[in-house]
């Protein structure tokens, strides 16, 4: 069994730190093979000392700089090969330790997550209880997930290494941040139903709204760094989002009940429509527990309206420092980008059907077969997609003007146009402006490529890469993109990956625009950027 470090970070845990700890001294991995680490985030209570009594556990004591800090100081000790995180007031049952590194060995995963459990019997905990079944049951169905908490976890420690580890700007949420940013790599992460922990949840209304409060305004700061999730991630479920927004209509049309009598109707008609995104939640908690049922619609109706407040508030005090992010283009940024990806793909698109009759005629009188071909590239977070281009080679490989077998059209290491006999006389001229790639702005339509980013690469190419390389997956492929401006067609993967991190990590709209004005007359003048 591989050798594994379980880290609990612990701040003022004093009454559930003797049972979390018992149970992991008391998992059916092998003793020799794991440790227990507790990172005390600077407690005021007797949280050290009881830890400190326990001859099987190692503690790191920390200044109270939050959970993040408190994991990567446990990282940072660690000494196994596999890295498993749970809670202070988690207490895993015996099979959970064996349950996550299975789990993660036998899916071949970066990264995976377990289940929360409770034996609460307080109506709100069993509420929380009911809600996590319904995120997980969500789960069930993915074959990788996006999304990580830390209260039932497992990762490889060589994964969170070269990746920075935890965000420590993040007082929450940072675990969803590092699931985020691990995914928009392209690591596997993995769910692992098996691995459960029981937690003490929420027990009150007020506990409740507090924690949907906090959680709503880290959510927000999540958001302004990946952008995307807000539309979806494997672990919300997307009535809920429809309850914000309706929440928002709701308190709304209530403020302007003062003002306006028709206000009435709009409040009303809103109720309604919360109400029935609520019937889904309470058709599930039925059949396990009927109280929860019927006091769910106005239990969501206090998780809606502190998860939208929360948000409301993140975004109106964002947290400045959260600004600033690496192998990644979140924000306004984002929004701009796709924007503009829109704008160019509508252009593009209305300039290859404009083309396209003339260039299928040519293709099909130069060389018999289909006029266009699609070929598996690596995009964003590491996910295949099939990307367009006209034909410019022989579709017949037996009428091949001499025996050749170099690599696959497109490949980063294929020999130039004119010294491949593959390419046929109008391929030549396609390639010499660029005009093969014209099918590519139905990529940049569906979201697959952006018009301006790093170099889609082959399967191939992508399997070579190592830790660092990976973060040039955080971002979508472009149709043009700083490698295919640079004009050098010898440049090492490194070097490549380098020029393309340098474009990641300094972006801006202008940079997009700036290569778009490199590539275009380089085109126009028959030396089409590739």
């Amino acid at each position: 069994m591989p050798q594994v470090s379980v880290i609990v970070p612990a701040h003022n845990a004093a009454a559930t730190i003797d049972s979390c700890l018992n149970a992991l001294v008391n998992q059916d991995y092998p003793k020799a093979d794991y440790e227990v680490i507790v990172v005390d985030d600077g407690s005021t209570d007797q949280t050290y000392r009881q830890a400190n009594a326990k001859p099987a556990v190692c503690v790191v004591r920390q200044g109270h700089l939050g959970r993040a800090a408190a994991r990567n100081a446990g990282i940072r000790r660690a000494q196994g090969e596999i890295v498993c995180f749970t809670d202070a007031d988690c207490f895993p049952r015996p099979d959970w330790l064996t349950a996550l590194v299975s789990g993660l060995r036998e899916q071949q995963a970066d990264g995976c997550k377990g289940i929360y459990a409770s034996v609460q019997s307080a109506l709100v905990a069993r509420l929380v209880q009911i809600e996590y079944e319904d995120k997980y049951d969500r789960l069930y169905a993915e074959e990788q997930i996006d999304f990580i908490d830390t209260y039932s976890a497992a990762y490889r420690r060589e994964v969170l290494t070269a990746n920075d580890g935890f965000d420590e700007r993040f007082q929450v949420a940072e675990d969803q941040e590092l699931s985020f940013r691990l995914d928009s790599r392209g690591y596997k992460l993995v769910f692992v139903p098996q691995a459960v922990v029981e937690h003490l949840h929420s027990d009150t209304v007020v506990s409740y709204f507090i924690k949907k409060f906090w959680i709503g305004y880290w959510k927000a700061q999540l958001i302004r760094r990946f952008p995307e999730r807000a539309v979806r991630d494997s672990h919300t479920p997307q009535t809920l989002k429809l309850q914000l927004i309706l929440i928002m209509l709701l308190v709304t049309s209530a403020l302007a009940m003062v003002l306006f009598s028709w206000a009435r109707l709009v409040l009303l008609a809103t109720s309604l429509a919360f109400l029935a995104t609520t019937l889904p939640f309470a058709g599930k908690a039925w059949p396990k527990d009927r109280t929860v049922a019927v006091a769910s619609p106005f239990l969501l109706l206090v998780r809606a309206l502190a998860l939208g407040a929360g948000y409301l508030w993140g975004t109106l005090k964002p947290q400045a420092q959260i600004r600033a992010t690496n192998s990644n283009i979140g924000g306004l940024s984002f929004v701009f980008k796709r924007l503009l990806d829109l704008t160019g793909a509508c252009v593009g698109l209305g300039f290859t059907l404009l083309l396209s009759p003339l260039i299928a005629l040519a293709i099909r009188i130069d060389s018999p077969g289909p006029v266009l071909f699609g070929q598996e590239r690596i995009g964003r977070g590491g996910q295949p997609f099939v990307i367009y281009k006209f034909r410019s080679m022989y579709a017949d490989r037996e009428k091949l003007p001499s025996p050749v077998s170099p690599p696959a059209e497109g490949s980063v290491l294929a020999v130039k146009p004119h010294d491949d006999p593959r390419v046929t006389r109008v391929g030549r001229w396609l390639r010499r402006w660029s005009l093969d790639e014209l099918p590519q702005f139905w990529n940049v339509m569906r979201g697959e490529m952006s018009l301006v980013g790093p170099r889609p690469e082959e399967a191939h190419v992508v399997a070579k890469y190592n830790d660092w390389h990976r973060q040039r997956l955080a971002v979508k492929p472009g149709v043009t993109g700083p490698m295919q401006v640079n004009g050098r067609a010898d440049l090492t993967l490194d070097e490549r990956v380098l020029l393309e991190l340098d474009y990641i990590e300094r972006y801006s709209i202008w940079q997009d625009l700036a290569i778009i004005a490199r590539t275009l007359p380089a085109v126009l003048k028959g030396k089409g950027a590739r």
